[in-house]
């Protein structure tokens, strides 16, 4: 079974709105076991739209489309599609009464956009969309199911819930597609798939393995295809097992745990506490923890230590210490979490100081390097890491470095 997708806007094309709509789609469709051999984004242009439409056609098993179906008139999909399957459009008399009932009870005034809005392709069928007022339409032709919704994507995912899910299921006899994420950290792709070369030409025939790297986190993807899902979990667990016995120092979590979420786990687990010491990563790794559910029972705070002053003073980190070694320094790292642990009570606490860049580094120090230190009451350890030239990039793979060196600390790995 395959399936296509498509997203209308120039909106999309220049950069102005990221498509999130194809990238959930994509995932409710495989969940069905269609595989998604396509995604195209296009402009609001009629033969944009009526070339990509009969490119398409005939060539998957479904086509669904968003974008194009507001009031004003730069939205020409629905007179598009008309055109393509060769219909008029026509005033749903449901429809329009499903949007002047919304604007009542919302008190809007009515205009004539407002009732355009309710024009639908006679040919079509008319998907009700109790989100907003474009409502979503299905066509068939070519062997190839078409069905076209709003871009707005909380629009979207009520059609594609109340409407064509259930119709899918009802039409296909699945194949079904199952996904592991196996999450990893350490270790390059390259290094990684090294290693795994044996495991995965042993695998068996239903199951695939992908690397999807990100910031030194590689996810392992392991992707079940077949009609008896019995027999996929099955394997999946049998392969997940081996995983555990060829890397266990690598995988911190399953499925698409973030890693700021499995030190959250360990800390909750084991009724600790930890804090921050931020000055490079300039409080990245404190919004990374707070950001998951229930971290106030093991989050403490922390101290964004930019300037200097703020490590001397606040940190206890000694002038002689800095004078000597720098901000950048295993020395002022490991002061920096010695002195944020005794701040501020935690069990653990997590400091970094480093060049993010784009300039600031020395020969002795490039731009991408990060100290990094981790105390608790058996000690404080430290690790120097390099990166590269961008600044975002750096924060990033600083934090999750830090967030790593902790995960190992608590963990005792």
């Amino acid at each position: 079974m395959k399936a296509q997708i498509i997203t209308i806007g120039d909106e999309l094309l220049i950069g102005q709105t990221v498509d999130t709509n194809s990238a959930w789609i994509g995932a409710e469709l495989s969940k069905l076991g269609f595989d998604v051999c396509r995604r195209i984004s296009i402009h609001d242009r009629r033969e944009d739209i009526l070339n990509t439409l009969a490119e398409v056609s005939g060539k998957s098993d479904i086509v669904l489309i968003t974008g194009g179906l507001g009031p004003t008139s730069d939205d020409i999909t629905k007179q598009t599609l008309c055109e393509f399957f060769s219909t008029k459009l026509v005033t749903s008399r449901e429809v329009l009464d499903m949007i002047e009932e919304m604007y009542k009870q919302r008190n809007w005034p009515m205009n004539e956009n407002n009732r355009r809005q309710a024009e639908v392709p006679e040919t079509c069928r008319v998907l009700k969309n109790a989100a907003g007022t474009a409502p979503g339409m299905w066509f068939e032709k070519d062997k190839t199911i078409f069905v076209s919704m709003p871009g707005v994507p909380q629009e979207m995912k009520y059609i594609m819930y109340e409407n064509v899910i259930p119709e899918l299921k009802k039409r296909f006899s699945s194949q079904l597609i199952i996904h592991k994420n196996i999450m990893t950290y350490g270790i390059g792709e390259s290094s990684l798939a090294e290693i795994l070369k044996g495991f995965e030409e042993a695998l068996p025939e239903e199951i695939k393995l992908a690397y999807l790297p990100a910031y030194g986190i590689i996810k392992l993807r392991l992707t079940a295809t077949g009609p008896d899902k019995q027999l996929l979990e099955n394997l999946l667990q049998q392969n997940v097992r081996k995983l555990y016995k060829i890397i266990p120092e690598l995988i911190y979590g399953e499925d698409e745990e973030l890693f700021e979420a499995a030190v959250g786990r360990l800390l909750k687990e084991r009724g600790t506490t930890v804090c921050t010491a931020e000055s490079c990563t300039g409080g990245k790794i404190a919004s990374m923890l707070t950001s998951i559910p229930g971290s106030s029972v093991y989050y403490k705070g922390s101290v964004i230590a930019y300037d200097n002053s703020v490590k001397k003073n606040v940190l206890g980190v000694s002038a002689g210490t800095l004078e000597k070694h720098g901000a950048v320094s295993r020395e002022t790292v490991e002061q920096m979490a010695v002195g944020a642990r005794k701040l501020l009570k935690a069990d653990y606490s997590l400091a970094t100081s480093g060049i993010a860049g784009p300039d600031g580094g020395t020969e002795e120090k490039p731009v991408g390097t990060v100290w990094i230190a981790v105390s608790s009451e058996t000690g404080t350890r430290a690790l120097r890491l390099r990166y590269g030239t961008d600044r975002v990039t750096n924060i990033n793979r600083f934090s999750v470095a830090a967030l790593h060196l902790l995960w190992k600390e608590i963990s005792g790995r």
